[in-house]
């Protein structure tokens, strides 16, 4: 058994898509970010990344490359996901959380968690993602970007 830490932050700015979990949230602003900025499945794969010490999302997928120009966290989750299998490693539960004073996440969770389920190829009920506010304080409750942290369980696949 092994457990991994995940956390990233994007800024929230004008003209670009919200993208959480892998669904589109309907908000005014989107994250910034090489690709699509997803901080829901960037902290997901750091935290599995960091399970077996595969370093981090920035060392697999670094933002100099072109060909992860605003690609779909959810492709670059799959492929985490194969590196952990090839690992013979399997996911045990994914626990997260969004910090967003905004938009209200709730009415998206389920179909975040349904996303990264069949992403994943594990049971809905290994994904627990929860949403809070930093009552207005810091960059989060400024609504200035939105950040998450995650924690993963990986065990090991008996051969």
């Amino acid at each position: 058994m092994r457990i991994g830490i995940g956390y990233d932050v994007h800024k929230l700015v004008e003209n670009r898509p919200l993208i959480l979990g892998g669904v589109k949230i309907n908000y005014e602003k989107g994250l910034l970010g090489h690709s699509d900025a997803d901080v829901l499945i960037h902290a997901i794969m750091d935290s599995m990344l960091g399970a077996l010490s595969l370093g981090d999302i920035g060392k697999l997928f670094p933002d100099s490359c072109e060909k992860y120009k605003n690609i779909s966290s959810i492709k670059l989750l799959q492929h985490v996901n194969n590196l952990i299998l090839e690992h013979s490693y399997t996911i045990g539960n994914i626990d997260s959380i969004i910090i967003a004073q905004e938009p209200k996440l709730s009415p998206y969770i389920n179909q975040m968690r349904e996303t990264i389920s069949n992403t994943l190829n594990i049971n809905i009920n290994s994904i627990s993602i929860k949403a809070t506010t930093e009552e207005g304080l810091g960059f989060t409750g400024a609504k200035q970007g939105i950040a998450a942290q995650s924690v993963c369980l990986l065990n090991k696949i008996d051969i």
